[in-house]
């Protein structure tokens, strides 16, 4: 954490609106990336787990420990409210959407076709994610996505960490196993129309 950055925070902990709006302008991207991923591709149902999100930071900021990470305590927050958000609709979270174009290089020449494919590589992905339970995909997410340590999820999670080994080993498994089968299907659908 950089030195301005912890005065915002010591700011923010004393009560200033201002030093805290800098936090949400600083964190607003991958909260609501978080929690877009989390909770599917609607966009609108991220923005307002987003803004949830910050008014519970915003709420408990005084109990912030600062030898802690930040943005650990903040998207924990985040994904703790997506899996109750998850829990209520008894639907499977989804979490991986953006995070290929987040990862994807950055290249100034427009370029249709791979355009094209990472936007399919995309909703591939957001698929393959609906198939883990909520918190195999908050772990898996914060692992490959924000690459947290073992250490860091099971904290944001409330996990031991071996819990945490656990469910990544078993949620890598299944993707695997989901990955193959619509590879399967696919080159089965392709010999159907050749």
């Amino acid at each position: 954490m950089s030195n301005p950055e912890v005065e915002w925070l010591r700011r923010a902990q004393n009560g200033d609106d201002e030093a805290f709006g800098y936090l949400v302008e600083q964190y607003q991207k991958p909260v609501y990336n978080l929690c877009y991923r989390m909770l599917g591709s609607d966009s609108q149902e991220a923005e307002d787990a987003a803004q949830e999100t910050f008014w519970r930071a915003y709420q408990a900021i005084k109990r912030y420990d600062p030898s802690r990470s930040f943005v650990t305590w903040l998207l924990s927050i985040a994904a703790h409210y997506c899996i109750d958000q998850q829990r209520k609709r008894r639907l499977p979270i989804t979490e991986l959407d953006e995070i290929l174009e987040e990862t994807a290089p950055d290249v100034n020449i427009p370029n249709p076709e791979r355009t094209m494919s990472q936007s399919e590589h995309q909703q591939a992905i957001q698929s393959l994610l609906q198939t883990l339970a909520p918190q195999d995909r908050a772990a898996v997410v914060l692992r490959y996505w924000y690459e947290f340590s073992e250490e860091e999820i099971s904290r944001a999670l409330n996990l031991s960490t071996s819990a945490v080994k656990s469910r990544l080993h078993r949620a890598r498994l299944k993707l695997a196993q989901e990955w193959q089968a619509s590879q399967a299907d696919e080159a089965y659908e392709e010999r159907m129309h050749a």
